[in-house]
């Protein structure tokens, strides 16, 4: 398996923490045509089967049998050579004059009598010969193409898609009533020091060959009718918990962390199927593919597409006297931005806005976004030297999943890509809030990234403009549920908001409504509240659904709220902030709307320009 060296092999001088340089900005440095023509024209003497027209000579004592004019080997058929020069199977130089026919040749070759009259033998050595090199440059063209493509394809560095435990996977998207499915993709930004280059570009000079940190997470999401496009940023100083992930290579085992760590530090527990993992456990959407890309590839890419235009609103230049910034330069308005310029626009954060990791992410969603309106505007590239150049460069600079992992595999998801009009792209960043245990950290705002990423789900556009989509009802459970009296059912408390507190009390009341019911075994779950934006019903595995649903037919709830989960170790009623008081369950309208936390730009806006924060402007 070809994978990519980012995860630090060699001497390691410290171990880098998570909120370290990374994507972040500090200590950045801104660093042969046929000689007589043979080939050419005798092409045109010969069929499908290499056989000259009129090549099988009535009447004559030659031994023209009309067979292909090319062996497998690419000889012309019965031919041999002596002194250099072609002869045919008696002996007979072919380069000679043909007998007989006079210093041109003569006009034998268009008598249709016997014996001698039929085509010159030199016409027919000539079809034999030029046939022979036609058939040599048409396997020699296709060899050569063949070996590029090989060569494209040993360029692409792979590794494994997910290295979580299967019971953390997300559940795989549904198909459409097209039977169309959507695609999920995580983009990651690495960090790593590996090379000298990587290194050079990096800056932190005592970081290198460190373990890599994951500083920039996209999740590309297109929707089965590939008619839109959503994009959702995670930033790098997210706090969460991370599942247990194995690395293929060294069958280390990292388990799952039992507090929050940075998002950024999975990257460096066995690879980016780690990344993977841990979106899928925190978001319950099934991602498909990952790419991933580290300083290097981003420059070499950037230069080969070609200036990507950039705004901001005053003059910057990110440095202070402390050595914080990226080095990024740029004057007021709009400046086309490549190589390492524009990997300093994508790692800037001391200058935009309040210098935060917010500020940087909405950087590169302009980036992004102006990236894609120049590769649609510039799609037809006629020159093939620049097309080899972007074929090395694209292939150099990634490390994808094998799913992902050829020329082919690759430039057919291009083509469902370029489906999608720049004004159906939709980015946001995952809505946020600061963080409890760490203020200067964020974590996932409970119930907007919640709807955020149901809506993804759901395959819903989060830019409003979806066809209605017909609700597809769910089916009941195949395998019948045990009588109510012997279902065990565990009741807790979500009802807690960001808003408002949780209802004291709230799952006693609801599982002494079970037990009056007839489910008897149904308790209350003392511990903390939790936040849960609409009721849920959870169960572990496929035995236990039926028992599920029928607790969910009980109590009004509809079957779309029963869901498989691992997180739970039996049927688990979550009593949700839709359902704060009262004994009768009312479903409210479901909100498809994209949370206005979630900064959303439109693929389409051509005026997007950063804020430049006051400290880093010059005149």
């Amino acid at each position: 398996m070809a994978r990519s060296g980012v995860r630090g092999e060699g001497a390691r001088p410290r171990v880098r923490q998570a909120d370290d340089l990374g994507w972040d900005d500090s200590l950045y440095e801104e660093n042969g045509d046929p000689a007589d023509g043979g080939g050419a024209s005798g092409g045109r003497g010969g069929d499908a089967t290499g056989q000259g027209s009129g090549s099988a000579r009535r009447g004559s004592g030659s031994s023209g049998t009309g067979r292909d004019a090319a062996d497998a080997d690419g000889r012309g058929a019965g031919s041999d050579r002596r002194n250099g020069r072609p002869v045919d199977k008696d002996g007979d130089d072919a380069s000679a004059e043909p007998r007989g026919q006079g210093q041109h040749g003569g006009g034998g070759g268009r008598r249709r009598g016997g014996g001698d009259g039929g085509h010159p033998r030199r016409r027919r050595r000539i079809l034999r010969w030029s046939a022979s090199v036609l058939a040599l440059l048409i396997l020699g063209t296709a060899g050569a193409g063949y070996l590029y493509y090989q060569h494209l394809n040993n360029n692409i560095k792979k590794d494994d898609l997910n290295l979580g435990d299967e019971k953390d996977r997300a559940a795989k998207s549904k198909a459409n009533a097209a039977g169309q499915t959507p695609l999920n993709i995580l983009l990651i930004g690495s960090d790593a020091r590996d090379t000298k280059e990587n290194q050079s570009l990096g800056g932190a000079k005592d970081t290198f060959g460190g373990t890599p940190l994951a500083d920039v997470q996209m999740l590309l999401h297109l929707s089965a009718d590939r008619s839109n496009m959503s994009v959702i940023s995670m930033p790098r100083d997210t706090l969460l918990k991370m599942p247990k992930c194995t690395d293929p290579d060294t069958k280390k085992v990292y388990p799952a962390t039992v507090g929050l760590v940075m998002t950024n530090i999975s990257l460096g527990r066995g690879g980016p199927g780690c990344t993977v993992a841990t979106w899928e456990k925190l978001t319950k959407i099934h991602i498909d593919h990952f790419m991933k890309i580290d300083f290097s590839g981003v420059v070499s890419m950037a230069d080969a597409i070609g200036g990507v235009p950039v705004c901001v609103d005053a003059n910057i230049y990110s440095k202070d006297s402390q050595g914080h910034g990226s080095g990024l330069k740029l004057k007021k308005g709009t400046t086309p931005v490549k190589g390492t310029q524009a990997l300093a626009w994508l790692r800037t954060r001391y200058g935009f806005e309040d210098n935060t990791d917010i500020g940087r992410t909405k950087a590169q969603h302009q980036y992004m976004n102006s990236m894609v309106r120049q590769l649609r505007e510039n799609a037809t590239i006629s020159n093939p030297g620049k097309l080899r150049s972007l074929a090395e460069t694209a292939t150099k600079a990634l490390t994808v999943d094998k799913g992902l992992g050829s020329v082919l595999k690759l430039y057919d998801l291009g083509n469902e890509l370029k489906k999608v009009e720049p004004k159906r792209i939709t980015m946001t960043t995952m809505p946020w809030q600061w963080a409890v245990s760490d203020s200067n950290r964020v974590e996932p705002k409970p119930v907007e990234a919640e709807q955020l990423f149901r809506l993804v789900r759901e395959d819903i556009a989060l830019d409003g403009k979806d066809k209605k989509k017909t609700v597809t009802a769910v089916k009941a459970s195949t395998d019948p549920a045990a009588a109510d009296d012997q279902i065990g059912v565990t009741v807790q408390n979500g009802t807690r908001t960001a808003a408002l507190g949780p209802v004291g009390g709230r799952a006693r009341t609801v599982s002494q409504l079970l037990v009056g019911k007839g489910f008897t075994k149904a308790e209350a779950d003392s511990s903390a509240a939790t936040a849960a934006e609409t009721t849920v019903i959870r169960y572990p595995s496929a035995d236990l659904q039926g028992d599920a649903q029928a607790v969910a037919k009980a109590l009004g709830v509809p079957l779309s709220a029963v869901k498989k989960s691992t997180d739970v170790s039996g049927v688990t009623l979550v009593v949700g902030a839709d359902w704060r008081q009262g004994t009768a369950y009312k479903a409210k309208a479901q909100d498809n709307t994209t949370p206005a936390s979630a900064d959303v730009l439109n693929g389409a806006k051509t005026d997007a320009c950063m804020h430049v924060n006051k400290d880093y402007t010059w005149s």
